[in-house]
């Protein structure tokens, strides 16, 4: 691949999902539109690319974004901020939201693992909201994973990353060589296509988004409007999860961090916010 190629990828990639690509991962543009050249019947990545320039097919250009986003994700990944949702979060939702519902938001959730992994610990344990029902809504830019969520099947491989083994025994139906999540479970999951630089997400207030490992292939703008738009979403009260080693400074002062809870971050009381800066 030449440099005037790799250029005309990286900015498509960052006009079309937000993807920054430095220069020095043209091994991993490679390795991942080799399989899509011979997919589509082409000799080389250099067709590939030819033909993407001079045809402009949508549905090309989407496969070449799709096979470029990092799908990495596994069952309770980290732990840690599904104990911050189960000490710190619902408890506090459950008491503020008597009479309503709580919604979660899973932002870039991949093939699924992070919206089922919380769909079982409600199951297992009603209590932790008080019994105020919650609907989970989760989103990603690629058709590919969300058709493979919506199944809820996955491999060997999959189950045994992060997922404790009794729950694999009680929410898992083993078809061949691979493992399908309950009925029940796929009910409590509604997935949708979203692209998170898109300036509107239509999807109504939320009171939690998971937004983990997602916003490190921004560039900084970038991730300055997504995160104001992710703030819109929130209600009053509500709570943003990051990763443990991603940081808001310098992106956004719609949330604070939480104390001694490293990733958890509430949307800022607007009305104290103004009062402090009036002061």
């Amino acid at each position: 691949m030449n440099s005037q190629d790799f250029e005309f990828v990286s900015q498509l990639l960052r006009k079309r999902a937000g993807i920054v690509l430095s220069g020095d991962k043209m091994y991993l543009l490679e390795s991942r539109l080799a399989p899509l050249a011979r997919k589509e019947g082409l000799p080389s990545i250099d067709d590939l690319i030819h033909v993407v320039r001079a045809r402009r097919e949508e549905r090309l250009i989407g496969q070449l974004v799709d096979v470029m986003t990092t799908n990495e994700t596994f069952f309770f990944r980290d732990k840690t901020p599904f104990d911050h949702l189960k000490d710190a979060v619902l408890p506090v939702l459950g008491q503020a939201r008597k009479g309503s519902r709580i919604r979660i938001w899973c932002a870039a959730c991949s093939t699924g693992q992070e919206p089922y992994s919380i769909a079982m610990m409600l199951d297992q344990d009603p209590s932790l909201t008080g019994g105020v029902p919650v609907e989970i809504v989760a989103t990603d830019i690629s058709d590919r994973c969300l058709e493979r969520a919506r199944q809820g099947l996955f491999t060997q491989f999959e189950v045994q990353r992060g997922l404790p083994i009794q729950m694999l025994m009680h929410y898992f139906t083993q078809q061949d060589d691979h493992w399908r999540i309950s009925e029940r479970m796929r009910q409590m999951v509604t997935f949708r296509k979203l692209n998170l630089i898109d300036p509107n997400y239509n999807m109504g207030k939320f009171d939690v988004v998971f937004c983990r490992n997602v916003l490190i292939y921004f560039d900084g703008q970038t991730k300055v409007d997504v995160l104001d738009r992710i703030a819109s979403t929130v209600n009053p009260g509500g709570f943003l999860m990051m990763g443990a080693a991603e940081s808001l400074v310098g992106s956004s002062q719609a949330f604070e961090p939480t104390q001694d809870r490293r990733g958890l971050y509430k949307l800022v009381n607007q009305a104290s916010a103004k009062a402090a800066s009036a002061a």
